[in-house]
Parts: structure tokens; sequence; C-alpha cells
């Protein structure tokens, strides 16, 4: 592959990420390096503005809960949410779809559809809640299957909860399709938007889903910080599953009561930094532009595809039109075995089942080898990784 004809477009955001300089990292779907924006508002907030949030009746307290607000200001503006207080924090999608399965009133339905691409986040904390799984097919290019789904939900089911963008596959939901089919059956729809929100434009609004979860370390945040939207009404009915300081009302021996959402879901001391560098990390992707993101990395998932497509060992997984993320096999070598090699190249990827072993099961494979790309990914990450495919082959021969 030439570099100079190469028809991927350049964001030129390569030198804002300091952790990648000579290294080719192609795992940003397991998490996103940061840009140096975000670790500047990180270290300004620990080193300069630190203080306790909603508490403190000092001026610096004061600033920082500001500095707190408003972030969670800005992840609404992100979702296309109608107001901050939709917004709750987490430590990640993880926790807030496991708040969703504890604390949604069930009214008399037990069951939860989720198809057969589901990371275990989005599979575990409703089989933990006591809910019955029905599972949607997939279409054979990897797509979730709306024409099952449709006719496989029913009014026993309380959530259609489903990936907008498959972590393995890379595959993108027909989001508002999802809505419309769990509606016409009084089910919620709630969307797992790890992949999807670094990658495409996110409408909570227009999509007219019910409950939304992200993870700030995969958009270019940091670890530990996530956000659950939800829908007002719900989140209103919705009781606290943890108890502590800052989620009350009032507190006696005898009885509790709770501050109204999000504040009742957010027990403890809030992880007020995360929420910060979030809040940095979104500004940097609004300057970056979500369309000129996903332009960029679809033209290399096609760069990327085109050329794994021309190894007759190489077996392909998803849609041509994945987002971001190419999954693959070769044959005769575990995936293992390539992440180990390419290592020693200098090529970080992804090796295992990636926290979807049920997808492994319907693909009929133990683990895939996945690249996974981001704004600062470029044409040398393909070629680094071809390079490295051909050792692994040489190596195996």
């Amino acid at each position: 592959m030439n570099r100079e004809t190469s028809l991927v477009p350049s964001l030129s955001v390569r030198g804002e990420f300091p952790a990648i300089a000579g290294w080719h990292y192609l795992d940003s779907a397991a998490t996103a390096q940061k840009p140096q924006a975000m670790i500047d508002a990180v270290t300004a907030a620990y080193a300069r503005d630190y203080a306790t949030v909603h508490r403190g009746v000092y001026e610096r307290s004061a600033v920082m809960t500001q500095s707190f607000e408003d972030a969670r200001g800005a992840i609404a503006r992100f979702l296309g949410a109608g107001s901050p207080n939709e917004i709750v924090f987490t430590r990640g999608a993880t926790e807030a779809i496991n708040l969703v399965a504890q604390s949604l009133p069930r009214v008399g339905r037990d069951r939860v559809l989720v198809s057969a691409l589901e990371h275990h986040s989005n599979i575990v904390p409703w089989q933990l809640a006591g809910y019955t799984l029905d599972v949607v097919p997939l279409t054979d290019d990897g797509r979730i299957d709306l024409d099952a789904a449709e006719s496989m939900v029913s009014e026993r089911h309380r959530v259609v909860a489903l990936a907008h963008v498959s972590n393995v596959l890379g595959s993108i939901l027909d989001a508002t399709r999802a809505a419309d089919m769990a509606h016409s059956k009084g089910a919620l729809l709630l969307l797992d938007g790890c992949q999807a929100a670094p990658r495409i434009p996110v409408d909570v609004s227009a999509i007219g889903c019910d409950f939304y979860a992200v993870s700030g370390h995969k958009l270019y945040g940091p670890t530990g910080i996530g956000a659950l939207w939800g829908r007002t009404a719900l989140l209103e009915a919705m009781p606290p599953y943890q108890g502590g300081g800052a989620m009350i009302d009032r507190v006696t021996f005898e009885r509790t009561t709770f501050l109204p959402p999000p504040s009742r879901f957010e027990a403890g001391t809030p992880h007020i930094v995360g929420a910060v560098g979030l809040h940095a990390a979104i500004d940097w992707i609004g300057k970056v532009g979500l369309d000129a993101i996903h332009a960029h990395e679809a033209a290399l998932v096609a760069e990327c595809r085109s050329a794994l497509r021309g190894m007759n060992d190489i077996q392909l997984f998803g849609p041509a039109d994945s987002a971001g993320i190419v999954s693959f096999a070769m044959r005769g070598v575990h995936p293992h075995d390539i992440g180990t090699i390419l290592d020693d190249e200098g090529i970080a990827i992804r090796a295992g089942h990636h926290c979807a072993q049920p997808l492994m099961d319907r693909l009929g494979v133990p683990a895939t080898a996945r690249a996974s790309f981001a704004a600062f990914s470029d044409s040398s990450d393909i070629e680094a990784l071809l390079r490295g495919l051909d050792k692994v082959r040489r190596i195996f021969s």
C-alpha cells in the first residue's frame, strides 16, 4: 500500500495525542487515547482548581461545583438531551445499564429483548436483576435483525436493550426503527452507546430512545466516568439502588427521603475531575467534528478491509460499512498469537472474545483479532498492521 495514493483524509490531530508517538495504536474500541487538551484539563483540575462539590460554602468549592455541573450540561448537549437533569453521572456505561436494570419499575413485565452481538455489560446486568432474556439473531453480514426483532417483541418485554454500534463487528443499528419497534409493544429502548458516541452523531431526542449509556474513556476522556441519559419521567419513577451521602433529602433512623434525579442516583463523592476531563474531551470532539471523525474512520475501515480481503488466509467479520472497527481471523493462528507478534512490532490490537462470548459462539470462533480506529489513526497504522501480519504469516508458515 502506498500512502501517497491513499484516499484516506487526514484530520491532522495525531500530534495532539502524546501517548501514541512512535506507536501504532489500533485498540480504540477498548479505550481511546487522550488528547493533550483533555490531559491539561485534568491536570489543572487537580493541581489548581480542586475542591469538593455540592457541599462546601467556600468559593473554590462553588467554582468546582459549577465546573462539575457544566460538564453535565455539555454531555446533555452532546447527546441531544432536553435537560442536564436527564444526565446521571456513573462510572461508565456498565454502571449505567446496571442502574436501569436494578431501579426500573417492572410494571408486570419480566423480559428483556437483547441481540446476539451484545457486550456482556448489556447481558449480565439484566440477568442479575432477574429478567428473562430473549435474543434477536443477526443478519448474514452481522447486523441486528430488526425484522426478527419485530416478530419477537411482546407486551412481556420491559426493555429492548441493544448496542447502537457493535464493539466487535462495528455494525450500526437503525436506532430510530428500534425505538418504534420497542414502543409498539409498550417496551422501552435502552441503547448501549459506548462505540457509537465517539464515532457518529447521537441525538437521543431524534432517535426516540428512552435510555442511552456512554463511557467517558471511549470518548477520549478519563476512565471511571460515564453517563446515563434517561427520560425525566422514567428517572423520576426510579428509586435509587445505592445509598450514601449527596443523594439524600433527609435522613433519620426511621426513614430516609431522596433528592430528585439525577442527584438520587449519584451516591457519595463523585468523580469530580473525571467529569471535568470528560467535558474537555467532548469539547475537543466538537472542535474536530463527529461527522469528520466518522468519515475519517469509515475511509480507514474501507482501506483496511480492502487490503485484508485480498489475503486468502484472512476471514473478515461484520459489514463493509462498519463504524471504525475491523474484526478478522487468520487461518491456523490464534488471535492471541497475532496480537503478541504485532505487539513486538509496535502495533496494538485487541485479541480475544471482546466481552462478547455469545457473539463468538454465533461466529463459530473462540476469538477474533480486532483493529479499531479513532480520529488520530491514519494509513500508516494500516501499513504497519499489514507488515505485522506478514510477519505472523512467516512465523506460522
